[in-house]
């Protein structure tokens, strides 16, 4: 592992260094947005237009890097990201937040595409488990300390802004200084939504309702705690034990993952869910309960992810995975910009409060369809497979497209070695 990490270094020094400044904006959008007087209803609008940037970018960079380069496509769309993230503070209207993150969506998806196929092409078949979850683990941790960055700073000032954007330059320079030439990007044209469908309902059903999840969390969390009136180091706090839940669970959940029928946990995962956002809506603002809620709630996010893009892979040959992987992608995407679009109309009606029903029942709805769909198709039953792997929820298709590779690497070299294993028994059995 030591060794993989070494090829690898720079490029995920950059990684957390560019996690650290988008983390920053995420949370400070909520701090900023409750000082300027924003409504709830305004911030998931601006909180959507995000994910409606991420979207176009996942499906526009890609033809920029063929005309022009890697490197210049990603020198341009980090300065684009840190002159986006220095003009929020200049610019305190929701219509010009909104088209401002609209570009930061935009630079951030095609930053993540550009060096994910600089990690991809630096690792080999054998190495490129390791270097994708090395991948995620960075990315966690970056939002992670983003947020102990916040208490640093005043929300009602620029500087936390200009922190943010000083980390995002800096992060480009292990990342061009180190990284090699990557080939051109060359994505599978994305199965269409019946397509998905037809080869896995839950799949896509779940991952459409775990990107309303996903999006409702990181965009609308921090606009739950300010309108609360959570101070804004325990706000970052809310929102550090989020991402950290995702930490905790996700090898207890890829360790069961491959040793249960995947549908079972699905609805178990999704049931702790809806149980943790229960609990926040219960709790009066008691802080504890509040947190003890995030970290279970967010713990089950990234986990669900990667069982919805494990459990999608299992239905389909290798030929395949490509197209779903682009599929699915999309599909997340479409449920991250209509997720804080409605939580913010539910918390605009009924309160701040109406953040946790929204969420869980989110999670609920994700559990009943998982219920249904096992009355649909017998049982898998419990195959042991080592073919999950974490992704976090930000990941662009290309970390997908290589997971979804390695898991098919992964499953027929188990099966190869089950039939040598077979063979082996015959042959030592008496004639």
């Amino acid at each position: 592992m030591s060794q993989v990490l070494l090829r690898v270094w720079a490029l995920l020094l950059g990684i957390v260094l560019i996690m650290l400044g988008n983390g920053m904006h995420f949370t400070l959008i909520g701090l900023r947005g409750g000082i300027e007087g924003f409504s709830a209803a305004e911030l998931s609008v601006v909180t959507s237009g995000y994910f409606l940037g991420f979207l176009s970018g996942a499906r526009l960079t890609p033809l920029m890097i063929r005309r022009v380069g890697h490197v210049r496509v990603f020198a341009a769309l980090g300065s684009f990201m840190s002159a986006g993230l220095i003009t929020l503070p200049l610019l305190t209207e929701p219509w010009a937040w909104t088209l401002l993150r609209i570009l930061l969506g935009f630079c951030m998806s095609g930053i993540y595409v550009a060096a994910e196929s600089w990690l991809n092409e630096a690792s080999t078949n054998e190495t490129r488990g390791k270097v994708l979850s090395a991948y995620m683990i960075a990315q966690t941790l970056g939002i992670i300390g983003a947020q102990g960055l916040l208490t640093l700073g005043d929300a009602g000032t620029s500087v936390l802004f200009i922190g943010a954007s000083i980390l995002v330059s800096i992060s480009f320079a292990p990342i061009l200084l180190s990284a090699a030439p990557a080939p051109a990007v060359e994505l599978t044209r994305p199965m269409s939504l019946a397509g998905l469908f037809r080869g896995s309902p839950l799949g896509t059903v779940g991952i459409f309702l775990l990107g309303s999840a996903y999006a409702t969390q990181t965009g609308m969390g921090a606009v739950f705690g300010t309108q609360i009136g959570m101070t804004a180091s325990q706000i970052a706090l809310f929102v550090a034990v989020l991402f950290a839940g995702a930490l905790v669970l996700q090898y207890p959940v890829g360790w069961l993952s491959d040793r249960m029928d995947r549908r079972k946990l699905i609805f178990g995962a999704s049931v702790l869910g809806a149980g943790a956002c229960l609990l926040g809506w219960l709790t009066g603002g008691g802080l504890l309960a509040l947190n003890i809620a995030a970290f279970f709630a967010g713990g089950v996010t990234t986990p669900l992810y990667a069982l919805f893009l494990a459990y999608t892979n299992d239905s389909l040959s290798a030929e395949d995975m490509p197209a779903a992987s682009g599929g699915l992608v999309f599909t997340f995407g479409l449920g991250a910009i209509a997720g804080p679009l409605v939580t913010g109309w539910a918390m605009q009606s009924f309160g701040p409060f109406a953040f946790w029903p929204s969420l869980g029942g989110t999670f609920a709805a994700i559990a009943l369809y998982a219920a249904y769909r096992m009355t649909q198709r017998p049982t898998d039953g419990t195959v042991e497979t080592e073919s999950y792997l974490g992704v976090v929820p930000t990941a662009s298709v290309i970390a997908v497209e290589a997971a979804g590779s390695w898991a098919a690497d992964q499953a027929e070299a188990e099966r190869e070695a089950d039939a040598e294993a077979e063979a082996e028994r015959e042959a030592e059995e008496p004639a």
